[in-house]
């Protein structure tokens, strides 16, 4: 399996299985592994919750991840992180998972994969005007884009475009490099260095996952909080 992964790439390039033009690679079988393993993790943690004094060790783990999570958007947009956690925590959840299955052998986290990066930026993408338009409207929210005149339009959408891109590169390029980095190690050294390279990886996965969802809630904060800090400003010129 090693000398698969110094051989590819990518996982989208290790087809698991082919019937026509239907095919399974890597990427898809793994990505559908971290989300069993979530929704089946989550079926198991919430389905006996207690409000109670006495919580199972889980309940416990849950509740202090979610917490943070919540905090953590709190300290962003200052206001309730009711609306933004599910989606803000999806995405923590989802690319935390994925990279902290590295400690197995054989497994290939999906966010090594461009197009796993690149379809979780677009979503980043398509909430942020989302979650705008849902607060300000879609008068003000469009109006934003020709701020401070029309003249700036092409370069406020070029803005969206290519923070979008920076969000799918940065976590495809740490990921990946890291994982090539492990496959070569394993190659040619003892077992000692890839183990601390490996523990090393985790910690990048894990920072890698804050990241990105930190700078999601930030392009979704000022989406929002865009127009609403205008007002006061108009309002004392009036």
């Amino acid at each position: 399996m090693e000398i698969l992964r110094l051989n590819q790439i990518s996982p989208d390039q290790v087809i698991l299985w082919q019937w026509g033009f239907v095919k399974i690679t890597a990427t898809l079988a793994y990505t559908w592994l971290v989300m069993a393993i979530l929704v089946l993790g989550s079926w198991l943690v919430t389905r006996r919750l207690s409000t109670g004094p006495r919580r199972s060790l889980w309940q416990g783990v849950l509740e202090v991840v979610v917490t943070s999570i919540r905090d953590q958007i709190c300290e962003i947009c200052h206001e309730d992180p009711g609306p933004y956690t599910a989606f803000v925590g999806s995405l923590f959840l989802f690319i935390g998972m994925s990279n902290f299955l590295i400690i197995f052998p054989g497994y290939v986290a999906p966010t090594s994969s461009l197009a796993t990066t690149s379809a979780l930026a677009i979503c980043v993408f398509l909430a942020v005007p989302i979650y705008g338009i849902s607060r300000q409207g879609i008068g003000p929210y469009v109006k934003e884009y020709f701020q401070p005149t029309f003249i700036f339009f092409p370069f406020h959408v070029m803005g969206e475009f290519t923070r979008t891109l920076a969000l799918a590169i940065r976590l495809f390029g740490n990921i990946m490099s890291h994982d090539k980095i492990i496959g070569i190690l394993l190659a040619v050294t003892p077992l000692f260095f890839p183990i601390v390279m490996h523990a090393l990886g985790l910690l990048i996965g894990m920072v890698q996952a804050y990241i990105f969802s930190i700078l999601a809630m930030v392009y979704i904060a000022s989406a929002v909080q865009a127009h609403e800090e205008g007002e006061p400003a108009n309002k004392g010129s009036r």
